[in-house]
């Protein structure tokens, strides 16, 4: 079965999510789908992840799996060989980490060559706006815009990727991506960086590359940092290996003894976190919701930090601005934080102690990312669809709450015939949706999906 003549899909979100999502529901002219993308930054393809314009951030992913396209695993390798060879530093094979401004371009790239369409006709409108509210009237969705302008569709997908914190409600903590961060760079004092994740690499490198000289302290809950990639085989594992459906802490045993058995014959523990990955999505699937919680709690940070790794020429830097004094690493949590006439005076209680230590900084850089609590998310569609009841969070308010087909479950729990939801937002139930490798798996599924859909009114 193909899909009805001129089927309308709207997207919400023109970052990776959303540009992945378009590309392959027009990638085949069968499917005669016609997608209305909406997007408010000027730029559509870069999205939050994409959008920085520094040279030292490197993608946390290698090239060769950082395809829009499953069946074409080389393809964004080829455009960095053949679009990209000009501004980047050539690698000898496809396993190098590419500057992550030029995935942007790439998502840029193919959202471009859509628009044109392979077969002559314009199936891709870009609708450059907010979207303030999304409506089911008469078998239809209705998007509405901040101008007020509407667009009708027949089906919905929210791809509106990571949310963003909101800064203002942090006291004296700026962005990690504003100019006050970058004049913080300049002036020279002494840095507190919240969070000891990627995006704490990506600004560490940042001030050291601008010549920064001054003490940089990082803190976080645990004091973790993310893993370097090495070279490691992922180890070969059957789905009649995978305990699916044990409790959590049966699962921590298994994962733990797998590590274990792998070591004692010389692996690398990447192997066996790179073997479980293809099963992640359906292992948290399968989850009771009291060990979904429990591991939330007790093993998040540490999956997150061998799970999303750093290139290897980011850690080599770490690594020398940590061996010089420059970066401390600590773990514990900010207590308060008080102006005074030099700076910033900062209280922290280091974790495992019962008195507070105090730092004196000129500036507080908050990169503890992404929020996962769609009630903190100042993204007007998703409040209004949770006004509506047309959504719902999910019991770890880490995201909404879709079916295994990526349809958005209402108040009530009822999946929608209309609204889907792919990326970060469907984390609640497929856990693994951030990376572009489990995204496109995604945005293959659900193409495939609405391409068999009936949507009639």
């Amino acid at each position: 079965m193909t899909a009805a003549p001129g089927k309308r899909i709207i997207i919400v979100g023109g970052g990776a999510s959303g540009v992945l999502m378009a590309c392959h529901l027009l990638r085949d002219p069968r499917d005669n789908c016609v997608v209305t993308l909406i997007e408010r930054r000027e730029r559509v393809g870069p999205g939050l992840a994409f959008s920085t314009d520094r040279p030292e951030h490197l993608l946390n992913v290698r090239a060769a799996n950082m395809s829009a396209f499953p069946d074409d695993p080389l393809h964004f390798w080829h455009w960095l060989s053949e679009a990209a060879a000009s501004r980047f530093e050539p690698c000898p094979d496809p396993y190098c980490f590419a500057p992550r401004h030029l995935y942007g371009e790439y998502m840029s790239q193919l959202i471009a060559q859509e628009r044109a369409g392979p077969d002559g006709q314009d199936r891709l409108t870009i609708v450059r706006g907010e979207c303030r509210t999304i409506e089911e009237r008469a078998g239809r969705v209705v998007a509405t815009l901040d101008d007020g302008t509407t667009h009708l569709g027949q089906v919905a997908i929210l791809a509106t990727g990571n949310e963003a914190y909101d800064w203002q409600q942090a006291d004296r903590h700026v962005s990690p991506w504003t100019a006050e961060a970058t004049r913080a760079a300049e002036i020279g004092k002494p840095i507190l960086i919240l969070g000891t994740g990627l995006s704490m690499v990506d600004y560490v490198l940042t001030l050291l590359q601008k010549g920064f000289a001054g003490p940089i302290h990082a803190l976080s809950r645990r004091g973790l940092l993310p893993r370097v990639h090495r070279d490691a085989s992922p180890v070969r594992f059957d789905k009649e290996d995978i305990p699916f459906g044990a409790s959590g802490a049966s699962l921590l045993r298994w994962f733990r003894a797998r590590l274990a058995d792998h070591e004692r014959q010389d692996g690398d523990w990447r192997g066996v976190v790179d073997g479980v990955r293809p099963f992640s999505q359906e292992i948290w699937w399968k989850l009771s919701s009291r060990s979904k919680a429990r591991l939330l709690e007790h093993a998040r940070a540490h999956w997150d930090v061998h799970r999303h790794r750093m290139a290897p020429q980011a850690d080599r830097q770490l690594q020398e601005a940590m061996a010089s004094g420059q970066l401390r690493i600590l773990s514990g949590r900010m207590l308060s934080c008080e102006a005074g006439e030099h700076g910033l005076s900062v209280s922290y209680r280091p974790r495992g102690q019962p008195a507070p230590e105090m730092l004196s900084v000129g500036s507080i850089i908050d990169c503890r990312g992404i929020t996962g609590d769609p009630f903190l998310s100042t993204n007007p569609v998703l409040q209004s669809l949770l006004r509506q009841g047309l959504a719902r969070v999910d019991a770890l308010r880490i995201g909404i709450d879709v079916s295994a087909d990526h349809a958005v479950l209402d108040a009530s729990g009822a999946a929608s015939r209309r609204l889907f939801a792919i990326g970060p937002l469907t984390r609640a139930a497929f856990w693994e949706t951030v990376a572009i490798p489990d995204i496109r798996e995604q945005c293959t599924r659900l193409a495939r999906q609405i391409g068999l859909l009936s949507v009639a009114a």
